[in-house]
């Protein structure tokens, strides 16, 4: 009886201790909301995604930079684009993307119907908006463009193209073990796991990676008590925001990424310098809260960082196909 009182307090204990934590946790994060209903705006947008016809070389689509077996990112470092150049900066994933308040690495696309518009004279390689417009025309989309929105006189137009292509993606959410964690399943995280949540808020990272994405929802300077490139070894400087709006403020800025997926996303930062996670977590620490973790703190948090991946969207691949792992 004595032994069976004992394991009954210890499992009161622990479930007491879970709950507290799952509390701290809900104040800070948050649970992934359920992805919106599939329309006909989103079927329209994901063939457009997956269409490589709609780029200057006509083997160029949104999914070049960001492919299913790296959840929505790219492994490379940089991603080839339709002219046959590199991309600036390392593609982030699209997945969860949608509800950030701003997209890429310098917050410089405000929703994501911008960023898809303004990927077709980007990636997408086209000389103007209207050569895109053309291309669309000769592939015969208009009829599409016209069940997607009835209402519409002129339904094909390239503002519509970015509404489509981002109502696909809102549908690219990837719910995780923490956010069964969240909701009140304590088995969801193993111990190591609650280990490294506690870490990871204790340590100060949910100062900026909070929110229901861990991040995503500002820009801050990368290398607040230290050069970022000192840590990460990179082989050019980056200015951040400050290449854009030439502001002394704005000098090694860019936006927070979120962490959702983190752990198969590799490789990290903005110039994917870090092939990784345990590397980037320390790097982080160190640039930006001045801290040395030790292994086992470093190691935890990175345990932490595995709960927060989700399962492919089923839906993450060309009309009529399933996701190429």
């Amino acid at each position: 009886m004595k032994n069976l009182a004992i394991a009954l307090l210890f499992v009161s204990f622990a479930a007491s201790a879970d709950e507290q934590l799952r509390r701290e946790a809900l104040g800070l994060f948050g649970r992934l909301p359920s992805p919106p209903a599939v329309t006909r705006e989103a079927e329209l947008g994901r063939a457009l995604y997956w269409d490589e016809r709609v780029s200057l070389d006509g083997k160029t689509s949104c999914g070049s930079c960001h492919f299913a077996r790296d959840w929505g990112a790219d492994r490379r470092r940089f991603s080839p684009d339709a002219r046959g150049q590199l991309t600036s900066r390392h593609s982030p994933t699209i997945f969860n993307s949608m509800s950030q308040p701003a997209l890429r690495w310098l917050s410089d696309r405000k929703t994501g119907a911008d960023q898809a518009e303004g990927s077709l004279t980007g990636s997408l390689g086209f000389a103007s908006k209207d050569a895109a417009l053309e291309k669309l025309r000769q592939l015969d989309y208009l009829a599409a463009f016209r069940a997607a929105y009835p209402k519409d006189a002129e339904p094909m137009t390239l503002a519509r193209y970015g509404q489509a292509v981002a109502a696909y993606q809102a549908t690219l959410t990837t719910p995780a073990p923490f956010d069964r964690f969240l909701g009140g399943d304590d088995a969801a995280l193993s111990a190591a796991q609650k280990a490294g949540l506690r870490a990871f808020m204790t340590n100060g990272c949910g100062g900026c990676h909070s929110g229901t994405l861990l991040g995503g929802t500002m820009n801050q300077r990368f290398g607040l008590v230290k050069d970022y490139w000192l840590e990460t070894a990179s082989s050019k400087v980056d200015v951040g925001r400050f290449s854009a709006t030439k502001k002394e403020e704005d000098k090694y800025v860019f936006r927070v990424p979120m962490l959702r997926n983190v752990a198969k996303t590799a490789p990290y930062f903005h110039d994917g310098s870090v092939e990784q996670l345990e590397r980037a977590v320390r790097v982080m620490a160190s640039v930006q809260l001045g801290k040395t973790l030790d292994d086992a703190t470093a190691k935890s948090i990175v345990a932490f960082l595995e709960s927060l991946t989700g399962e492919v969207p089923a839906n993450y691949a060309p009309p009529g196909r399933k996701p190429e792992m």
